[in-house]
């Protein structure tokens, strides 16, 4: 299937949808059906959830892995009742296929128990975590059920845990057990950590929070195997482990989609408006929101998914869009935020791989900052702020406007006390 168009079109639909059905029941499918009510949607709303537990936020399950054995269900940190505000609400119910129909608004999604057709399809899969199929006995971490078999394997005494991985769910749960007593080594490919994210120059500042947090950090190392006794790396050394985590990323749950609409990165393309883009255009009557979307950002080209701010405010965006709701027109900036290792991490903005990061403050000496800007004086493209939460709050500002700012670096210490231009 040929790529999908990146023309601009409108966003405004004349008439509200007959029915709404919602594919997922995580936080931006939740999201998707409190926004549709708040703005007064009264047709009928449905919702199909694989997972057969109430909607739940994820960060807390590596960030709070061993001190919060519950989730931390919606209900409770929103106060969203899915089942109150849904006409159908069924979980532990996959999708496995979907139909879009020519000439026709909206779709048919297939499940076990039979197909669902509506007027108005909205994608709301989210994520799955990379497993690798040579390691059977790796856990993973994305769902509150690998949450519980990690603390389960970790809850008889202290435990050798490997950490394939040093990405932001890798350094959470390597910080949290370590803390717990555990023996925690953390295996990573590249020559430093966080390189997805912030690349290797900034990534490289967080190498020396491994050792102060009592964990052993193997940088340029890959895992060969893993067996029930530990993982052998390339070189052929030995680390012994009764756990071992890989945390090498995650992937858009989209592989149900395939062949149905086009795929950009395995994730679903989606214009301004969260409408799912076909060849020659949005698709009618269907639409994507949160981790299975790959958003077209007029600042940034391209979005991807697991930004969690896509999923907590993306869907307003969308239904304002989809019911012609007032809308400023505006965009969500990216926003990762992250506590690992002793250390409070917070980043707004998508560094391209060509950004040149400035660091503000001294990584050795306390809290420190990072812009990140196109070329050595264009605009800022990404703020992180460690262990600064008066420079939180001004990221969050100098990336709140429509366009990209420009500030000025010369002698620059602090997010909080640049001034912007």
């Amino acid at each position: 299937m040929s790529a999908p168009t990146t023309s601009t079109t409108s966003s405004h639909v004349s008439a509200p949808p007959a029915d709404v059905l919602v594919v997922g029941a995580g936080l931006a499918a939740a999201q998707t059906v409190a926004a549709l009510r708040a703005h007064g949607y009264d047709g009928v709303v449905r919702v199909l959830g694989a997972e057969d537990v109430p909607p739940y936020d994820r960060p807390p399950l590596s960030k709070h892995l061993l001190d919060r054995t519950e989730p931390a269900w919606l209900t409770d940190e929103l106060g969203l009742d899915l089942h109150g505000l849904a006409d159908e609400v069924r979980l532990g119910v996959a999708a496995r296929a979907l139909e879009v129909r020519p000439g026709r608004a909206g779709a048919v999604v297939r499940t076990d128990d039979g197909e669902v057709d509506a007027s108005c399809v909205v994608l709301a899969t989210g994520a799955h975590a990379v497993r690798v199929p040579a390691w059977p006995t790796a856990l993973t971490l994305h769902t509150a059920a690998d949450a519980e078999r990690l603390r389960t394997a970790l809850d008889h005494g202290p435990r050798r845990l490997v950490v394939v991985g040093a990405g932001w769910i890798g350094a959470e749960v390597a910080g949290v057990a370590a803390a717990a007593g555990h023996h925690v080594t953390v295996v990573e490919a590249r020559d430093a950590p966080l390189v997805t994210g912030l690349g290797a120059t900034v990534g490289a500042l967080t190498v020396p929070w491994y050792a102060a947090a009592g964990v052993d950090l193997r940088l340029g190392a890959t895992v060969t195997t893993v067996g029930p006794d530990g993982v052998r790396l390339a070189d052929e050394a030995h680390l012994p482990a009764d756990v071992v985590l890989v945390a090498v990323g995650a992937r858009p749950a989209t592989g149900w989609l395939a062949g149905a609409v086009p795929l950009v990165d395995g994730a679903v393309a989606v214009d301004e408006a969260y409408r799912v883009l076909g060849a020659d255009g949005p698709l009618d009557g269907l639409l994507a929101v949160g981790d299975v979307a790959r958003r077209r950002s007029a600042r940034y080209g391209w979005v991807p998914g697991g930004h969690w701010d896509e999923a907590l405010r993306g869907p307003d965006l969308l239904v304002r869009r989809l019911l012609g709701a007032d809308d400023d027109g505006g965009e969500l900036t990216p926003y990762v935020f992250s506590t690992q290792l002793g250390h409070d991490l917070a980043m707004f903005g998508l560094p391209g791989a060509g950004d040149v990061p400035t660091v503000l403050g001294d990584p050795e000496d306390g809290g420190w900052s990072v812009l990140w800007t196109r070329g050595t004086d264009g605009p800022v493209t990404a703020a992180l702020a460690v262990d600064r939460p008066r420079d939180v709050g001004a990221a969050r500002r100098l990336l709140a406007g429509p366009d990209l700012p420009r500030v000025p670096l010369d002698g620059a210490t602090s997010l909080a006390a640049l001034p912007r231009r």
